[in-house]
């Protein structure tokens, strides 16, 4: 018992004892850091703005980015002709297309894919067997 009186004695008086630790600040309250010696120090207004560019010869030319051609606007590319369904003997009108993945925005083989599919969905049983409706539209 008397040595852990001891003991906790010891220790309230080591974090007593103990000076209190500060940090080297000089206008920062948050740095720990001590500024190198020589180094210029930092306007107090402006603390987080980068140094200002200065040109490596001291030349006073600005930079002259070139024009770039606006982007040519094409306009929805035309459906394809309707599709002929020898099973059921009926003319299906292609959905409009919308501009494709291609150079210019053609439609690629993917994209005539994708809207040949879709196409079979929303036709539903007007298009008779689906895997050939699909196939044809695609090779159209």
């Amino acid at each position: 018992m008397q040595r852990a009186f001891l003991l906790s004695l010891l220790a309230v008086a080591a974090f007593v004892s103990a000076p209190p630790l500060h940090a080297q600040t000089v206008d920062d309250p948050y740095s720990i850091m001590r500024p190198e010696p020589g180094a210029r120090q930092p306007k107090a207004s402006e603390p987080w703005l980068p140094p200002k560019y200065k040109s490596p010869r001291g030349t006073q030319q600005q930079v002259k980015r070139p024009r770039t051609a606006p982007p040519l606007v094409q306009a929805y590319p035309q459906s394809p002709p309707p599709i002929y369904v020898p099973e059921t003997g009926r003319l299906l009108p292609n959905l409009p297309a919308l501009p494709g993945a291609g150079p210019g925005g053609r439609e690629t083989g993917q994209d005539r894919a994708l809207r040949c599919q879709h196409q079979a969905g929303v036709y539903g049983d007007a298009t008779g067997n689906r895997e050939a409706y699909v196939g044809g539209c695609i090779n159209q």
